[in-house]
This record gives C-alpha cells, sequence and structure tokens, in this order.
C-alpha cells in the first residue's frame, strides 16, 4: 500500500486502513484557530488546481496536540472524515502538505481516485510523522542566470509540497549583482548586466530584484513555512560589484561584470575602510528586507593574490600582527560576523571559513557561525573537528548528492555541468552525518540542502528538468529516518512524479 500512497518524503509511521474517504470537490476545513493560515494556504493550493471549496460541512478537522513533536504531525483518514493534528504552525503545514499529496494523486491516475476534477477517493490511514533534521534546504543561484520571481515562488511552493522549509537565495557573485542597496545605486545600474564578451554594446543577461518584489518572495515563503536565506558572497565572488565600485578593489580596476566561469583574484581590498561601509549598508538592506534570523556571507574561493602585493593589504597585516595573507579573510570573517550579530543576525559561511579558525583572537571563528560543508572531496577531519568543537553544521556535500547542477544521467551531450554527475541515487543516499562522527558531534549536524548553481542553467525549464526528480530524494534524506530504500522510493517517485507534473514542472526521467 505504501506505493499506492507513494508520500514524498517517506513518512515515519504510516499505517493503512480498509476503505477510503470520498467526497465531491475539496471539503471544507474547520478546527483550531491558531492554524487558520495554514489551512488558507492548503485551501488556496487546492482550489488554485481543482476549483472552489466545498461548502458542504467541514470534513477535515485540525486540532493543536502539544504532544507531537516539533514540525510534526499526525493524520488519520477515515471513511467519514479527516483528523490532522500539531503542536505548531509548521507541523500542521506539513501535514497539510502530505493531504495535499493524497489529493493531488487524482491527478496520476491511480485506481483509487475516481473522477478527479469532481470527485476525490483518499485510501483510509493513519500516519505519525516528524523529520530527521530542523535544516531541510535548497539553493538558488540567481546571480549567474537571473530568475523571474513568479519561477521562484513556484518553485518555492513545490519545495513545500516536500517538506523543505530552507529557500537559500544566493544573490550576488561576479556574474551579477540582485541586492538593491539605495545608497549603493550602481549596483542596479551596472553590476547586475552582464555584457556579450564578443560584442560590448550587447547586453546578454542582467535582473535586479526590486525592494518589493523580495517582499513578495519573503511572505510567500513565509506563509509556506519556509524561511529565506540571503547569500551576498564576501570577500570573493565580488567582480560584479567591483565593477559598480571599483575603489572597493585592491587595483582600482577597471573591472567588468563577468562572463567566464570559475574563480577570480579580485576580491575586495581588505586594506579599505570603505570596503566596511560597503558590507554595513548591504548588511542593512538584508536585515531590512529578510526576517529571518540567518544571512550567509559565503567565503569560498577568495584567492589571495591580490592582497599579496595590495600596499593597504601589507599595512593592514602589519597592523593586526598577521603572518600571511589567508588570515586577513580569518579577520574580515570575524568581522563581518560581529557586524551581523549586531543586527540580530546568525552568519552562515561555506566551509572554508574554518580553515584556521582558532588561529588568534583577532581571526578566530565566532562560536555561533554555522558552517555549509561543500568540499567533501577535502579531508574529513576539518568537518569533524568542527563538530567535536561544538560548530553547528549543514551538509551540502558538493560530489556525494548535493549539487544538481550537474549532469543526472551518463549522458554527455545532456544538460548540466558536464565535468560531474549527481544521479539520483547519489542525491536520496547523500551522506549527512559521517561514520567518524560520535553521538555527541552527530547532533551538531543542523541537517541538509540541495544546491542549483545555474552556470550553464539558462532558463527556468533547464532549472525544473536539473531539480526534479533528485529534489524529491534529497527531501527524503532530510526528513525520512536515515535507512533508506532506495528501491522503495523509486516505486513511489512512478506516482509522485505525477503529481509534480500535474503542477506543471519539466521532469528527467529514466526513459526519457
Amino acid at each position: 500500500m505504501e506505493s499506492v500512497l507513494a508520500l514524498v518524503p517517506r513518512p515515519l509511521k504510516q499505517e493503512c486502513a480498509e476503505g477510503f474517504f470520498e467526497c465531491d470537490g475539496i471539503p471544507g476545513i474547520s478546527g483550531d484557530g491558531s492554524f487558520a493560515e495554514e489551512t488558507g494556504v492548503f485551501s488556496g493550493q487546492l482550489s488554485a488546481r481543482y476549483g472552489a471549496v466545498s461548502g458542504s460541512p467541514p470534513q477535515i478537522m485540525c486540532a493543536k496536540d502539544g504532544a507531537i513533536p516539533a514540525e510534526g504531525y499526525r493524520l488519520r483518514v477515515a471513511a467519514n472524515r479527516i483528523d490532522l493534528a500539531a503542536a505548531d504552525g509548521d507541523g500542521m503545514y506539513n501535514g497539510l502538505q502530505t493531504l495535499r499529496q493524497l489529493f493531488l494523486s487524482g491527478d496520476t491516475g491511480d485506481v483509487f481516485v475516481k473522477n478527479p476534477q469532481t470527485h476525490f477517493a483518499i485510501p483510509c490511514v493513519e500516519i505519525e510523522d516528524a523529520p530527521r533534521f530542523p535544516w531541510r534546504g535548497f539553493m538558488l543561484d540567481c546571480s549567474r542566470h537571473f530568475y523571474q520571481v513568479s519561477f521562484i515562488k513556484k518553485l518555492i511552493d513545490a519545495l513545500s509540497l516536500h517538506h523543505i522549509n530552507r529557500f537559500h537565495w544566493h544573490l550576488t557573485d561576479d556574474q551579477g549583482w540582485r541586492l538593491p542597496v539605495p545608497e549603493y545605486p550602481l549596483l542596479a545600474e551596472k553590476a547586475s548586466k552582464r555584457r556579450n564578451p564578443y560584442r560590448q554594446e550587447e547586453i546578454y543577461d542582467e535582473g535586479f530584484y526590486t525592494e518589493d518584489e523580495i517582499r513578495e518572495v519573503v511572505a510567500f515563503a513565509a506563509a509556506r513555512h519556509i524561511t529565506v536565506v540571503p547569500e551576498v558572497d564576501l570577500p570573493g565572488h565580488t567582480v560584479a560589484a567591483l565593477a559598480a565600485y571599483p575603489e572597493l578593489g585592491c587595483t582600482g580596476g577597471p573591472y567588468q561584470v563577468e562572463y567566464r566561469h570559475g574563480v577570480f583574484e579580485d576580491i575586495l581590498c581588505a586594506g579599505n575602510d570603505r570596503i566596511f561601509d560597503f558590507v554595513a549598508a548591504v548588511f542593512d538592506s538584508l536585515s531590512r528586507l529578510f526576517p529571518g534570523k540567518y544571512v550567509h556571507i559565503g567565503g569560498d574561493e577568495a584567492p589571495t593574490a591580490r592582497w599579496e602585493t595590495c600596499p593597504k593589504c601589507r599595512q593592514r597585516m602589519t597592523e593586526l600582527k598577521l603572518n600571511e595573507p589567508r588570515q586577513l579573510q580569518r579577520w574580515l570573517t570575524r568581522r563581518f560576523v560581529q557586524m551581523l550579530t549586531e543586527r540580530g543576525k546568525t552568519a552562515i559561511g561555506w566551509d572554508e571559513v574554518l580553515e584556521g579558525m582558532n588561529d588568534s583572537e583577532c581571526t578566530a571563528l565566532p562560536d555561533d557561525m554555522i558552517v555549509m560543508y561543500w568540499r567533501s572531496w577535502m579531508d574529513k577531519k576539518l568537518i569533524v573537528d568542527a563538530a567535536a568543537a561544538g560548530r553547528s553544521l549543514i551538509m551540502t556535500p558538493c560530489d556525494q548528492g548535493a549539487y544538481i547542477n550537474f549532469r543526472q544521467v551518463e549522458d554527455p551531450d545532456g544538460p548540466g555541468a558536464a565535468y560531474r554527475s549527481t544521479t539520483l541515487q547519489n542525491s536520496y543516499e547523500i551522506p549527512l552525518v559521517y561514520p567518524e562522527m560520535t553521538e555527541e558531534q552527530a547532533k551538531r549536524v543542523l541537517g541538509g540542502q540541495g544546491n542549483l548553481w545555474a552556470e550553464v542553467i539558462n532558463s527556468a525549464m533547464n532549472a525544473e528538468y536539473m531539480i526534479f526528480p533528485r529534489l524529491c530524494a534529497l527531501a527524503e534524506a532530510f526528513w525520512s529516518p536515515a535507512a533508506g530504500d532506495f528501491a522503495g522510493f523509486k516505486r513511489r517517485l512512478q506516482v509522485h512524479q505525477r503529481r509534480i507534473d500535474s503542477l506543471g514542472f519539466v521532469q528527467c526521467r529514466e526513459d526519457s
């Protein structure tokens, strides 16, 4: 029966019973008033697909139960009613999304559904469910390719269907700056436009989110119990910003927004105090536009070549009694984290920020900074030691299932980055807790995240093809118990992908 229900991610416990809950049209919802927002979003999701909610007496009853774990829920589908209970809004929303999947089965042609447009028949079942990890994330790179708000909202709604609760929004990089900062208007005028390398008069990629558009995305996500985590990469991957404000770099430019892929030597000048005015304005914008507690500051792939020869940077090293240019990044990271702390935010950085984290008082990494582990080809000791030191971690290993910009099938002509592949099974079996970790160290792992970098993903349609169905596999790895059953997942996926089809997404299929 599990493959008939075909729920993704797989619930913690489920027990099917005889019979069906049947209704004509979408049933009404009643119950605890504290869940009005969650039930309103759920009704809107179904009515957008099937028409207005039925005016008949409520048949879905929502209740509060403080004994249910955080984000968890209890769902009971009986022949005459549906009962859903949770301790909090997060859990109620998750339960409603599981119920939404059962309603969406009407679009899959399954035998237990009669006329999906007018009559629903949902199998009787009892489900008790709660997540394995509190951080279940997905990142979209909107710097290398600018995605419209309509697509981002479509994606966020699908993320919530799979109990993903963090949307990591990569807003700046060498190839484009997408975040409004009123004090620095040239970011919109220059840093958001990438020119054709062969015909400089032509712009072949551009885009900039307004404050109203960002608030729209944040509110849309919050209604679906997803926290938006903005990323502004510092101090590296800042060529786009330097193209607009060259005085922030070591050489003074000129710079241009990058059309190439890769890692570039021009980064923020660590010896120039003007960069802190710039970063303060950026952080003020982030604090104003993103109410969530997290801000990602990048910290990856910051070459020190410019710092090694820059007089200002050399002078800074002398003042701080630093022995090597790499220590400047540790000092900058510490200062950026402190600036965010002053604004009530918790900083996140890629795992490069761990290098030399206890080097000295002025370069030590603040204790509350969260680290995303992506360089899985590196020695695991770096991340195990961080967990042993009490550092909170988010696992996103690039070559072990998390990076879904890589090809998903062994086809050299297929879409995605060609130098590596991430199969559906890779994503399903993503390592989130390493065997080398003790029980206490494993508790420092907040969860995992999938990432779609957009260097070679230049349209929403291509993005959808790269995301699905690997997102489904990642969602199950983040939510469901550690003992995975890939064969069982693939059986459920045959039904579940038809649900995703019904929501209008392009997908990769093994038989395509």
